[in-house]
């Protein structure tokens, strides 16, 4: 019997690990964040940026800041710079911020999500584990950006 149980555990550890690999080792990101499309649940009224720019189909070029969402530990916005219909960068305006730990997470996750939308090139992107809030936040007004940018 305690043979049964060491095989069972070698089994399922080399299981874990075979996983692991075949995902190429991204432990800390999960499955893609849900979009809401809900009217104005966790998100504010009014637009609290517009774009800079020109947008011409995909030949978006200038900054766009999205709408600020409200998620249960603070605020998340974003602002996206695009070139030629291609986001070249995203940053972080406001990250959830209620105390230290969610300003820790916060910290932790922003650059994945970042990394994240610039690979994707759309807000169709992974969530952080451990970061939810933030990352439904990230996603929400990551969003709105490219909206703005008509992208």
């Amino acid at each position: 019997m305690r043979a049964r149980v060491i095989a069972g555990g070698v089994v399922s550890s080399i299981a874990v690990l075979v996983v692991g690999w075949q995902l190429g080792g991204q432990p800390a990101v999960t499955a893609p964040a849900q979009q809401s499309t809900t009217s104005g649940a966790g998100t504010t009224g009014s637009s609290t940026g517009t774009g800079t720019g020109t947008t011409g189909g995909s030949s978006a070029t200038g900054t766009f800041t999205g709408d600020t969402t409200q998620t249960r530990y603070g605020p998340v916005q974003v602002r996206i710079t695009v070139a030629n219909g291609t986001i070249t960068d995203v940053t972080a305006l406001q990250l959830t911020n209620t105390d230290g730990r969610s300003v820790q997470i916060s910290q932790q996750a922003a650059p994945i999500l970042r990394q994240e939308a610039l690979q994707a090139q759309s807000a169709q992107i992974q969530s952080v584990s451990g970061a939810t809030f933030t990352s439904e936040g990230y996603t929400t007004s990551l969003q709105s950006a490219i909206d703005k940018a008509g992208l």
